[in-house]
């Protein structure tokens, strides 16, 4: 053995305790704000049925609609791919999985809706029926594996409406069985925090008055308004609204139509792609980063239905707009029609499919201290083994595939996932 080098120091370990009890506070909030990712599934989309339209056979109607749509319009994976711009080597696979999840799994989450889409007489009636509805479907084991409500906003003219529904949904829950895991709520339209606040209070109030766990009930923000980007005092009150709503917040969710009216975006010009658009959702990513709220994109209002060449030409933009929200970290977004899942499941599948070997030959590399032509750091194993876990989750990659390729196991993926605050840190001294 080499002589040992001396170190020598200049401070008292009096200082180092100092400037540790100094920042204990900012420590403490560091652990309350920011979490990190909670590691569970992130569905890839969010369906919103009208809550007086919603039945039974919703879910399993939209996995057929969706594969009619692929029978008469690209019957095979050379049409399919021909529509879509796959490559010969992603064609056949990408294909056969997208008809496969519309025959297992058609719908990842599945909302119904009680706010825009809503049209019913008594909905009373119809909330109460969309919870034993799904109580059912989850006893059965053939619902999404998220399923929930929208209900009503919180301003002045439906706020009585809104808690309401949410009361005669939960109830119905309860009475039918108890709280699905899966269970999600959406509070939409919030212009302003003390919104948000005042959904925690209902929220609360609902849980103590039948013994729940506190905080067992959370809920997505949708963010469809241009103050909810930015307050009038100049501050990103989205943020804020992360903070007002005391840990339950679980999504933010941009809504397309309504944000871009808000804004003065002409109709023929409301789209995801849109500079507004992205401005609100950078916002978003931003404010999100790191909270363990997950940020969702918006919809496409163009609907693949009609003749073969209107059907494909929709399929395209819906196709583009998903991989483009990919690229952009946005791994989730709305889906309006059935016609809409063929093309949402092939943006995603693909997207996985062609980074896998190489996200997967980097991953293990960092894993073994194999080296490599690229230097990577613990937060790019996280971001790798983080896209190769979704992809797992969504059925675009077979876990026998990435264990033979990585050499780790769900629980290794899991761990670089999602590693303690500061072993990101630490480790890239």
């Amino acid at each position: 053995m080499g002589q040992q080098e001396k170190v020598s120091t200049s401070l008292a370990g009096t200082v180092s305790e100092g400037i540790s009890a100094s920042l204990a506070a900012v420590d403490a909030e560091l652990d309350r704000r920011y979490p990190g990712d909670p590691g569970t599934r992130q569905p890839v989309h969010t369906v919103y049925v009208p809550g007086n339209l919603f039945d039974a056979g919703t879910v399993r109607s939209w996995g057929d609609r969706a594969l009619a749509a692929l029978d008469e319009h690209a019957p095979d994976a050379a049409s399919f791919a021909a529509v879509l711009g796959l490559s010969d080597d992603l064609a056949e696979d990408v294909y056969g999985r997208v008809r496969a999840k519309l025959e297992r799994e058609p719908i990842e989450d599945l909302r119904v809706d009680f706010e825009d889409g809503y049209g019913g007489d008594d909905e009373d009636h119809d909330a109460a029926r969309a919870a034993r509805l799904i109580s059912e479907a989850y006893a059965k084991g053939t619902a999404a594996p998220y399923t929930g409500i929208r209900m009503k906003c919180m301003e002045a003219a439906v706020r009585d409406r809104g808690i309401r529904t949410t009361d005669v949904f939960l109830t119905g829950l309860l009475e039918h069985g108890g709280l699905p895991e899966g269970l999600v709520l959406t509070l939409p339209k919030v212009t302003y925090p003390e919104q948000v606040t005042a959904f925690v209070r209902l929220l609360e109030a609902f849980e103590k008055a039948h013994g729940l766990d506190a905080g067992r009930l959370g809920f997505e923000i949708q963010i469809e308004t241009s103050q909810a980007i930015l307050a009038a005092d100049g501050t990103a009150a989205v943020a804020r609204m992360i903070g007002a709503a005391e840990g339950r917040a679980t999504g933010l969710h941009y809504g397309t139509f309504d944000y871009s009216a808000c804004l003065g975006v002409s109709a023929a010009h409301q789209a995801s792609d849109h500079p507004a658009a992205d401005h609100a959702k950078a916002i978003m990513q931003v404010a999100a980063a790191g909270t363990g709220v997950r940020v969702s994109d918006g919809s496409t209002n163009v609907l693949p239905v009609g003749s073969t060449e209107h059907v494909h030409e929709a399929w395209r933009l819906h196709y583009g707009l998903t991989r483009r929200a990919l690229a952009r970290a946005y791994y989730q977004g709305w889906d309006m029609h059935p016609g809409h899942i063929p093309t949402r499941y092939a943006a995603v599948f693909a997207f996985y499919r062609e980074g896998f070997e190489t996200a997967a030959k980097r991953l293990s590399a960092y894993a073994n201290h194999a080296g490599g032509d690229v230097m990577d750091e613990p937060a790019t194993a996280k971001a790798l083994s983080s896209y190769l876990l979704r992809g797992i989750d969504c059925g675009a990659l077979d876990t026998a595939e990435v264990d033979a390729l990585t050499g780790l196991t769900r629980a290794d993926l899991d761990r670089f996932a999602a590693p303690r605050r500061g072993d990101l840190t630490a480790s890239a001294e």
